[in-house]
């Protein structure tokens, strides 16, 4: 079996939040058969095992990252927490509850609006590090994916601190749109999916809480089985060139009901994971771009303009042009903001820069 891999970029960030709450880095990854300097891939079980190693040495699951610390043992509790609950909604609005009795900040709400499910979170203090909000983002989403047993697709990512370095992995990660330096850090799902059942028991959480935190940061990650394949197959292609289903199952070498049945235990379909590809590309055009919406609908595989704009409308709840309205003004509002100490047209160059999405699987 292939092993799942972590990336080094990952790695990086961790060690870094290490440093600033001046944790002796060398022992805990001495403890955990880890090099002193990690430059390539390491495997998803050797990240668990380090942050086991983390949360006991600092008692703290959340790496000093929160308000207050997230005491050994809080991972398990949540989990327990929300086995009694009956549909994502329930357990997403519990979860939220429980994160914030025990790190205080930051602390997530969720939104419901216009056909979207939004977790903004709130946050007493200026600014926390990206790696902070991608782990509140791993912990939230991660344990909402195995809830419901499949991966949930993400429409995009806000985080409001500046990017770091390898921003690219977060984009990779998530498998969305990722902006930085915005207004609010938000996550953005379907609101469809909050109806989901509740599918776990006690007989899986063992399992799961055994194997954990190393599957939720690959078992339901945008680039991970086989609907990542279908993804790389995809992108090798314009959209307006993608295979039918029984051409692309015959060119992996599988039975078109082989592959659909795989599909759908990852919680797929070949007819979702083209919707997903179209709407990013969608709103990376629309967010970083001034093409026509006629123009755009014919390069992500729109016969007509008019079936795009439905599409488009179904994915967001807004028109193209209202979309890439509401976008511009929030990039003005924050290039007029007295705090924008960067100006705008650093701010527009991270943006810029940030928010275009890796195809690169």
């Amino acid at each position: 079996m292939e092993r799942r891999m972590i990336a080094p970029c990952f790695m990086d960030d961790t060690l870094e939040c290490l440093r600033r709450h001046n944790v002796e880095i060398e022992p805990l990854l001495a403890r955990v058969g880890l090099p002193p300097v990690i430059s390539q891939p390491i495997s998803a079980e050797q990240y668990g095992a380090l942050w086991h190693a983390v949360a006991e040495t600092m008692d703290d699951e959340f790496f000093g990252e929160g308000a207050r610390p997230m005491r050994s043992g809080s991972f398990a509790l949540l989990c327990h927490a929300l086995l009694s609950t009956k549909t994502l909604e329930h357990a997403l609005r519990r979860g939220l509850r429980f994160l914030r009795v025990v790190l205080d900040d930051p602390h997530g709400q969720l939104i419901v609006r216009n056909g979207l499910a939004e977790v903004i979170l709130e946050d007493a203090s200026p600014l926390r590090s990206a790696f902070a909000y991608r782990t509140f983002w791993i912990i939230v989403h991660g344990v909402n994916c195995w809830l419901v047993g499949r991966r949930l697709p993400i429409r995009w990512v806000d985080f409001k601190c500046s990017a770091p370095p390898d921003g690219t992995d977060y984009r990779l990660f998530f498998g969305a749109p990722v902006r930085f330096d915005q207004r609010e850090s938000r996550l953005v799902f379907d609101a469809d999916f909050l109806t989901l059942p509740v599918i776990r028991d006690n007989s899986a959480l063992r399992e799961f809480l055994r194997q954990a935190p190393a599957n939720i940061l690959v078992r339901y990650r945008h680039d991970e089985g086989l609907s990542a394949a279908v993804r790389g197959r995809l992108h090798m292609t314009v959209p307006s060139a993608w295979p039918s289903f029984e051409t692309l199952a015959a060119g992996m070498r599988m039975q078109a009901p082989t592959l659909r049945r795989r599909l759908q235990s990852e919680g797929q379909t070949y007819r979702s994971i083209k919707d997903e590809m179209r709407r990013a590309l969608a709103m990376e055009a629309l967010l970083g771009g001034s093409r026509s919406v006629a123009d755009l609908s014919a390069d992500i595989g729109f016969s007509e303009p008019s079936a795009f704009h439905r599409a488009f409308h179904k994915w967001t709840g807004k028109s193209p042009a209202s979309f890439r309205r509401e976008a511009a003004s929030r990039l003005d509002a924050q290039d007029r903001s007295p705090a924008n100490s960067a100006g705008p047209q650093a701010r527009h160059a991270s943006n810029g820069k940030h928010c275009k999405i890796d195809h690169q699987i």
